[in-house]
C-alpha cells in the first residue's frame, strides 16, 4: 500500500514541487505551493466539474426526491425510483463521491510533502533522473511568511476562504419542519460544513507549518471561481 502511494502520490508531487521551485528565479516554496496547487486542481477539473453539476442537478430534482421518500416507505422501491430520477435526468451521485476519495490521498500526500518533505533540504534520493536539484530554497513566501512556521493569518485565511466556498456550493435550506430523521441530518451536516468546518479548518491550520493551510487557501479560492464558472455556464445552457 504504500508502495502504491508513494509512487502515484508523494512522489510525483514531491518531485512537481522541487521542479517548480527550481522554476522559479528566488527559489520561493511559497510560490511554489500555490503553483503546485493550482496545477493539482487543474488536473482534477474536469472531475470537479461533474461533481459541482451533480450537486446543481440534486438541488434541482430535491422535490421529486422528496416525492419519493414521501410515497413509499418500501427501501428497495424507494431506491428503484431514485435510479430511475436519477437516469432520467443523467445525474451520477457518485461523482461527488469519487472527488473526494481522489482528494484524499493528494491531501496527505501533500502533507508530507509540505511537512515532511525536509525543506529547505531537498531528498535527491526521490527526484527523478531529469529533476535538477534546485540551486535555492527560499522558504519566505513572497519575502513575508515562512512556510516552514505556523501562522495565525494564514489559518484564519483557511477558514474565511472555506466559510465562502461552503457559502457558494451549499443552498440555503430552512430547518425541516417534521421530525424526519434523514432530513434533520441533511440539515444539521449542512450547518456544520457552512460555520462548524471552516472553524475546524482554522484550528487546524494553527497547528501546522503554514504550508499546509496556505495550500488549503490556494484551494478554496480556486474552487470559489471554479464554482461561479461552471454555475453561469449552467445557466447560460438553461
Amino acid at each position: 500500500m504504500s508502495y502504491i502511494f508513494n509512487t502515484f502520490f508523494y512522489n510525483p508531487l514531491y518531485n512537481g514541487l522541487v521542479f517548480i521551485i527550481d522554476l522559479l528565479p528566488n527559489g520561493d516554496a511559497g510560490v511554489a505551493v500555490v503553483l503546485l496547487t493550482i496545477i493539482v486542481s487543474l488536473l482534477l477539473f474536469s472531475i470537479s466539474k461533474k461533481a459541482i453539476r451533480t450537486q446543481i442537478k440534486l438541488r434541482e430534482i430535491d422535490p421529486e426526491l422528496r416525492e419519493i421518500k414521501n410515497k413509499t416507505t418500501d427501501k428497495q422501491e424507494q431506491a428503484r425510483l431514485m435510479l430511475a430520477l436519477y437516469q432520467k435526468h443523467q445525474v451520477n451521485p457518485f461523482s461527488m463521491i469519487l472527488l473526494m476519495i481522489i482528494q484524499i490521498p493528494i491531501l496527505i500526500a501533500l502533507y508530507y510533502v509540505f511537512l515532511r518533505g525536509g525543506l529547505p533540504e531537498i531528498h535527491t534520493e526521490l527526484l527523478y533522473s531529469f529533476i535538477e536539484v534546485p540551486k535555492l530554497v527560499n522558504m519566505n513566501f513572497l519575502g513575508i511568511l515562512d512556510i516552514k512556521e505556523k501562522s495565525l493569518i494564514i489559518a484564519i485565511l483557511a477558514g474565511i476562504t472555506q466559510f465562502i466556498q461552503a457559502m457558494i456550493a451549499i443552498p440555503k435550506t430552512s430547518k425541516p419542519q417534521n421530525n424526519n430523521l434523514s432530513e434533520n441530518f441533511a440539515h444539521s451536516m449542512q450547518v456544520q460544513m457552512k460555520f462548524v468546518f471552516p472553524v475546524i479548518i482554522v484550528f487546524i491550520g494553527m497547528g501546522f507549518p503554514s504550508a499546509l493551510p496556505l495550500y488549503w487557501t490556494t484551494r478554496n479560492i480556486f474552487t470559489i471561481f471554479q464554482e461561479i464558472i461552471v454555475k453561469k455556464g449552467l445557466s447560460k445552457k438553461n
